[in-house]
């Protein structure tokens, strides 16, 4: 063979060899044994659960400062001597919300669709979608307004708007409400 033969083989083997030893550091499996952990790109544990979350896809990562999962948490909102629960969903902002429980906030009622509150501190939007269609019992977070919004009417897509939760019972309750009213909100354990 030329020496210019051999020369561009071995160039060739040496850019195959550092091609396998590059893809090999990405490819490596789990050394702890569980299938459902992983890391995330920030190095973080992340947790696979088999669980729908809000938009239908059954894998989430949680880092919530402790919480194992936010599958399970209800919240509770007493006013005028009713109560309205609520399950809370899995992501950034609610966790924010929880966090900042319990609240005391006034609700007023807003274009006939929705009662809305104004919070103390504006939450995380991270990993937030651009926007959401609520639905009647929504619970939600209009983040460009820093506020709660109940909708007891159904409503078009809304830029900034993140689903926290999905009312359990008492919708009802919340749209027979006329002007403004207090509210207390609670986790219930």
């Amino acid at each position: 063979m030329g020496k210019g033969v051999k020369s561009k083989l071995l160039f060739i083997m040496m850019i195959l060899l550092f091609l396998t030893a590059c893809s090999s550091s990405h490819n490596e499996k789990n050394t702890n044994g569980d299938d459902t952990a992983n890391t995330n790109s920030n190095g973080e544990q992340a947790v696979k659960t088999d669980e729908p979350n809000e938009q239908g896809s059954k894998d989430s990562t949680i880092n919530n400062g402790g919480l194992v999962s936010m599958e399970d948490v209800v919240i509770k909102l007493t006013f005028n001597n009713e109560e309205v629960i609520v399950n809370m969903y899995d992501n950034p902002t609610s966790r924010d919300f929880v966090a900042q429980l319990p609240l005391t906030v006034t609700f007023e009622d807003h274009a006939r669709t929705e009662k809305i509150s104004y919070l103390p501190k504006k939450l995380s939007t991270e990993k937030a979608p651009s926007g959401s269609e609520p639905s009647v019992g929504d619970f939600t977070y209009y983040a460009p307004w820093g506020n709660l919004a109940i909708f007891y009417k159904d409503f078009g897509y809304s830029n900034g708007l993140i689903k926290l939760g999905k009312i359990q019972s008492g919708v009802e309750k919340l749209e027979s409400m006329k002007g403004n009213f207090t509210v207390q909100i609670e986790k219930i354990d």
